[in-house]
């Protein structure tokens, strides 16, 4: 599955966005990230300037978190955010879908504020939070096509503050649902090596996790 250990860091994007994370835990998570060659840190947004001096010098991306966690944010706000994110340093960014209005079926708007969000934000990694503990299949089906139409480069399935994090099915659905045209992001409850190679199975690309330390020392603790 993994031919070393840089390469099964370099599917992790090590994250903190617990509301209480300090500057102290922030340094901490970048040091981590430095030291395994995760993909990147994912931040809140007011993170990111600091994340991107912590991890200076290094290949580590800074990743940031817009309209997180419910997606209920006003266009205009997620656009500020996303462009102050992309000012302060951040490459890649975690768009949550506005949840409420694809359960109101409108889903004209969230293909809109979606578009706007990343035509506004050019040349960076846009990866679309869609939450799929709160979907239907059907549901899933139809957000992956309006994420994909709206430019997204991954969907992303769970924020970690929904009902339940990704599952295997999750990942076989929308990998059934966008094909080759979009990688697919694993969030939520991926705790251990096991967790993380069965979405990679599945069809996953990246795993959002806060326990890449762990899984990285289960990873080199079994090939000794």
């Amino acid at each position: 599955m993994f031919k070393d250990a840089g390469h099964l860091a370099q599917v992790i994007d090590h994250t903190l966005v617990r509301p209480d994370a300090t500057l102290d835990d922030l340094a901490t998570a970048c040091k981590e990230a430095r030291k395994y060659g995760f993909a990147c840190v994912v931040v809140n947004s007011s993170h990111v300037a600091q994340t991107r001096e912590l991890l200076s010098g290094s290949l580590v991306k800074v990743c940031c978190v817009v309209g997180f966690p419910y997606g209920a944010n006003t266009t205009t706000v997620k656009i500020v955010e996303a462009m102050e994110a992309m000012k302060n340093g951040a490459s890649e960014l975690d768009i949550v879908m506005n949840l409420g209005m694809v359960k109101s079926e409108q889903f004209n708007v969230v293909e809109i504020d979606l578009k706007n969000v990343i035509a506004m934000t050019p040349s960076k990694i846009h990866k679309v939070i869609i939450e799929t503990g709160s979907l239907t299949p059907d549901e899933i089906s139809r957000v992956c096509q309006i994420a994909v139409t709206a430019g997204a480069e991954f969907i992303k399935t769970s924020t970690g503050y929904g009902p339940r994090g990704a599952t295997v099915e999750d990942i076989r659905l929308i990998r059934r649902a966008v094909g080759s045209s979009c990688r697919i992001k694993a969030s939520g409850g991926i705790k251990d090596l096991a967790s993380l190679t069965s979405m990679i199975e599945a069809g996953a690309e990246r795993i959002g996790t806060s326990a890449g330390v762990a899984i990285m020392e289960e990873y080199l603790k079994r090939n000794k």
